[in-house]
């Protein structure tokens, strides 16, 4: 059995590892990890059933276990506009810096902004992502490369033209074959039609279709601000929601970002087609959309809803803790409901929620899950005192407190540390600057 201090070999471990006295819930408990990536055992005598068997031994006193955050809406790559535009209202936002800047992106950027984000999602405890974006077979090799999960889809936009379409059912068709070529099970593939606003009708059924044949899911953008509501029923004659309805694209394995301004019946229509939604509370606020997640109807109406937070440029951050304090208040303040999304809820939205919504396992530290798994310093101060773990996580913790990553059981992060962490901020770097200067010369 390795030390634990022997920090390569525990970065070089394919499963095989104990976990000794961490505290899951209010309880400490053992887990092993078998050489298959699962959780083989939760429990007590961890070093009497599995010592013999473990490669790695990690000390877990003093330390919260939890299943690995899911973060369901993300533009992975833009990590690389981070900063660049703030504090601009969203279509200026859009038409001027963001959309400008895009336009000069390049493989290698995207490759690059990837596993930037790819390395501040392990530092801050999210295991698994849903991303879509552009150039997504570099985005692939950067996720290959980090060890963690994520299910990829290529950002589908039409404008109603038929032959950019039929580009981009071209675009999208390879890189389902690259994906599925890839034999990676970290990595899935999805459809990721942008919005009702940017696609076609032909262009989402098309999506709706494809997503059928190949047994994948879909990404979109649902309702973030009240203009497209406005624009969806004067051209279509109905809201988004039931426009993506019609088209087909509401489905148990669709994952719909946003959805700010669905009305009550619209909720239900979520629940009744099994999609999850995917709050995202910080861009939302960030950029002033008007209004937050109806998260009470979508309760009522038993729709699944989990927790995003959109891209680096508009949050700006990738910390899931973040996402779960910035749900919890933003509903609160919003509906006047000091009751409304409670600390275990929002913790459960990133975690069970997410990995339900991306087919990637129960989101539970239990026998026969995926070992992606998180180990969070209860001696921070941040978590100190500790009436309430999930309280503490929700409404205090921070991604800084997060020590060890294991995902798919392999450890990715140690006591804070991440192989490759300085040539990742050194090559996102370069890349930002060159990004930039193309875009001004």
């Amino acid at each position: 059995m390795t030390a634990e201090s022997d920090r390569e070999e525990i970065f070089r471990a394919k499963g095989r590892i104990l976990i000794l006295s961490a505290t899951l819930g209010n309880e400490t408990r053992d887990i092993y990890i078998g050489g298959d990536g699962l959780i083989e055992y939760v429990g007590t005598g961890g070093t009497a059933r599995h010592g013999r068997d473990a490669a790695v031994t990690l000390d877990g006193r003093n330390h919260l276990v939890l299943p690995g955050l899911v973060n369901t809406h993300t533009h992975a790559a833009m990590t690389l506009l981070r900063g660049y535009a703030d504090d601009m209202p969203l279509q200026e936002w859009l038409s001027q810096k963001i959309w400008p800047l895009e336009a000069h992106l390049t493989g290698k950027d995207v490759y690059q902004g990837t596993r930037l984000a790819c390395l501040e999602m392990i530092r801050s405890g999210t295991t698994a992502f849903n991303d879509m974006y552009f150039h997504m077979e570099d985005a692939a090799r950067a996720v290959s490369e980090a060890g963690i999960r994520a299910t990829l889809a290529y950002g589908f936009l039409d404008m109603g033209d038929p032959g950019k379409r039929e580009k981009e059912c071209r675009a999208t068709e390879a890189l389902v074959r690259h994906v599925k070529g890839l034999r990676n099970p970290r990595i899935r593939a999805a459809v990721g039609p942008h919005a009702v606003y940017t696609v076609s009708p032909e262009g989402l059924q098309w999506c709706a279709g494809f997503a059928r044949e190949q047994g994948i899911g879909v990404h979109v953008h649902l309702s973030e601000t009240e203009q497209e509501v406005r624009e969806c029923m004067v051209a279509r004659g109905d809201r988004p929601a039931a426009h993506l309805d019609r088209c087909g694209c509401l489905t148990p394995q669709t994952v719909a970002a946003h959805c700010c301004w669905l009305d009550r019946e619209e909720c239900s229509l979520i629940a009744a087609r099994g999609t999850a939604a995917s709050h995202n509370p910080t861009s939302n606020m960030k950029l002033a959309v008007g209004r937050a997640m109806p998260y009470h109807w979508m309760r009522e109406s038993g729709a699944r809803v989990t927790l995003g937070t959109d891209g680096a440029a508009s949050n700006n951050s990738l910390d899931m803790f973040g996402a779960m304090k910035g749900a919890a208040l933003l509903q609160k303040f919003f509906w006047n409901r000091q009751t409304l999304l409670p600390a275990p809820e929002a913790l459960s939205m990133a975690t069970e929620a997410g990995a339900a919504a991306l087919g990637i396992g129960p989101g539970r530290i239990e026998a026969g899950a995926p070992a992606d798994l998180i180990l969070v310093s209860t001696s921070s101060a941040d978590l100190t005192p500790l009436h309430h773990p999930a309280s503490n996580l929700v409404y205090s913790c921070t991604g800084g407190s997060v020590q060890t990553v294991i995902c798919d059981g392999r450890v990715l992060m140690h006591k804070r540390v991440v192989p490759g962490e300085q040539e990742a901020l050194e090559g996102a770097e370069k890349a930002a600057r060159d990004l930039v200067s193309r875009a001004s010369s």
